[in-house]
């Protein structure tokens, strides 16, 4: 295995400390070093434009918006958890046919890859025996597996951590092969079509997480994919390639700045 490789595999296992002192109303993070890093979620939504942040606050002000709230929160849990189990279960097939076969091959990237086929038979395989998800998420969960088994070729990292010396952190949900390009991807659930604004808000999370990866593991992406489910029917997909990556991973670094200013200041956003 590659020192690549083992870089990434790494990167499953969180190893910041979070601490609620330093900001309660953020999700805040030490490393061993006392260094400090802010979750990219929380960032973004601190920097969010005016507009967006007035629309939260009205819809928080409705009488059902906690409820609303909760609901939206268990479905995403539910469908990221179909998608995860789906990428980890065909991951470890794939694996252990690979193994047998001795097919492995290093990429130019320094990643191990088996042939699509054989990721391609361990996602039909996997998608045969996932278990079924509760009614109030399964339409999410279903897209997300089609669209998973439909263009997956290579299954690189779930569910993984980064962080950066820019003072954030966070977890993606995956790392893939998608139309034979390395790709971040991210999975969003939404009972409605997600707007530009919305989309662009993923954009800049997406180019967080390129941002940590090559930091941590010196991989560089070539592309990322925002991955919305829907209630039914097909997720609504934004793909993003190098040059839109690399211009997300600008545009998330000056909103982390911004950010850094106001939180140092203790000054409103």
């Amino acid at each position: 295995m590659s020192s690549t490789q083992d870089a990434l595999a790494g990167l499953r296992r969180w190893k910041l400390t979070r601490n609620d002192e330093i900001d309660p109303n953020g999700r805040v993070y030490l490393d061993q070093k006392g260094n400090v890093y802010h979750s990219v979620t929380r960032v973004l939504g601190a920097t969010a434009p005016e507009q967006q942040k007035k629309n939260l606050e009205r819809w928080l002000e409705r009488p059902s918006s906690e409820d609303e709230r909760d609901i939206a929160a268990q479905r995403g849990t539910l469908a990221h958890d179909s998608a995860e189990f789906l990428l980890r279960t065909a991951a470890k097939m794939a694996r252990n046919v690979g193994n047998r076969r001795g097919v492995w091959r290093p990429g130019d990237d320094g990643l191990m890859r088996c042939p699509p086929p054989i990721t391609k038979w361990a996602l039909n395989k996997a998608l045969e025996s996932a278990p079924k998800v509760s009614w109030s998420a399964a339409g999410y969960a279903r897209g997300l597996k089609a669209w998973i088994g439909d263009n997956v070729q290579a299954i690189h990292a779930i569910e993984f951590s980064v962080h950066h010396p820019a003072g954030f952190a966070g977890t993606c949900d995956a790392l893939l092969d998608v139309g034979g390009k390395l790709t971040i991807v991210d999975w969003k659930t939404s009972a409605r079509a997600r707007s530009d604004e919305m989309l662009t808000n993923y954009k800049h999370q997406l180019g967080a997480y390129s941002l940590g990866l090559k930091h941590l593991v010196g991989v560089e992406a070539a592309g990322g994919a925002i991955v919305v489910a829907r209630r039914s029917g097909a997720p609504q997909v934004r793909m993003l390639d190098d040059e839109e990556l690399a211009a997300a991973e600008d545009a998330f670094l000056e909103r982390m700045a911004r950010y850094s200013s106001c939180f140092d200041l203790q000054q409103p956003l």
